[in-house]
């Protein structure tokens, strides 16, 4: 039965960049060719993923043109798939642990303010089968594909749907897309992630040339005792972010300090609440002007709410100094 209703609109957007920005071929640079949008539907919101698609323009390169895709996609949903991993990590669960059956899965959903029709949940079940099962020794065509392309880089991510479960643990090669590997575990220890890695490199039959995660601990640590010669990275998102955390530290209590010092707005804005003059307008305005500025949050690490806001209370003051040379201070007309 086709779809009867439109998708639901996304919540929010995710821009994502390619972490690889060499091509893994020739070594050059590869070019920002185009932007393909990737609208993912999970447990808690509706995301739209706009992906930063590099191409390798060296023409005498074995992956001239040939596109790659953002390293992080393959956290958010499956290759061409709605919905998102954690969706089909939720209804795995309570398929097999809970026993559900699919319409007690779909009300459940529903309640959750997820948009799913019931054919879709039966499909996430064998999404679910298909992903815990998957194993690189039946899949002649997925040997064939990694040994033409002569290496791969590993991402890997766990998704926990509540705490306390399972976690599904998927690896996934980053240039050709392919989930290598996917496997339910109660634990995320050094020691368990680390015979996952293994047990993918064992059956590669081409080497590991990097391996892209986010900063837990124990998957640093399982990546060195596993590949101790690859490298690894972190996906931008998390770089940035504890790149920047002493920055954005300083800069929330640069913020907090210079709202200290514009108290007081409240009254002034009582004093010429009823006034329709010239100087009670401006004032007005002035007052309308910093509050905005107030509340206004930025979008931290690379939008310092701080700075922003030091910025804009800058400019409203030398227009207020502009004002009173002018002999037209709003200031000094309400006092």
């Amino acid at each position: 039965m086709p779809r009867r209703t439109g998708r639901p609109a996304a919540t929010r957007t995710e821009i994502l960049e390619c972490v690889q920005q060499e091509c893994p071929a020739c070594g050059q640079v590869m070019w920002n060719a185009y932007d393909n949008y990737h609208t993912v539907t999970g447990l808690e919101e509706v995301v739209q993923l706009r992906l930063k698609v590099r191409r390798c323009v060296n023409r005498e390169c074995a992956r001239y043109h040939v596109p790659y895709r953002p390293e992080e996609e393959g956290r958010w949903a499956l290759p061409r798939h709605e919905f998102g991993l954690d969706v089909i990590a939720q209804i795995g669960k309570w398929r097999y642990q809970e026993h559900r059956t699919v319409p007690e899965i779909h009300q459940r959903l529903v309640e959750r303010g997820v948009a799913i029709g019931e054919r879709s949940v039966t499909n996430q079940i064998a999404r679910y089968d298909e992903l815990v099962t998957l194993s690189l020794r039946h899949s002649a065509r997925l040997q064939q594909q990694l040994t033409e392309q002569g290496r791969v880089i590993l991402a890997l991510d766990g998704l926990q749907p509540d705490m306390g479960h399972e976690v599904l643990w998927v690896i996934r090669d980053c240039l050709s897309g392919e989930i290598l590997l996917a496997r339910a575990l109660l634990s995320a220890s050094q020691d368990d992630l680390a015979a996952l890695l293994g047990e993918v490199v064992s059956q590669l039959p081409v080497p590991v040339v990097g391996v892209v995660s986010d900063g837990q601990q124990s998957i640093r640590k399982a990546v060195a005792k596993a590949l101790p010669e690859v490298a690894h990275g972190l996906c931008h998102f998390h770089y940035l972010r504890q790149a920047v955390r002493p920055i954005y530290e300083a800069d929330r209590y640069a913020k907090k300090e210079l709202k200290k010092r514009v108290r007081g707005i409240r009254v002034l804005e009582r004093q010429v609440e009823d006034r329709d003059d010239p100087a009670g307008v401006a004032t007005l305005g002035y007052c309308q002007a910093v509050r905005s500025a107030l509340t206004d949050d930025g979008l931290p690490p690379l939008d310092a709410a701080g700075l922003r806001l030091q910025e804009r209370l800058t400019h409203i003051r030398d227009s207020l100094e502009r004002m009173e040379k002018r002999g037209r201070s709003p200031q000094r007309s309400v006092n």
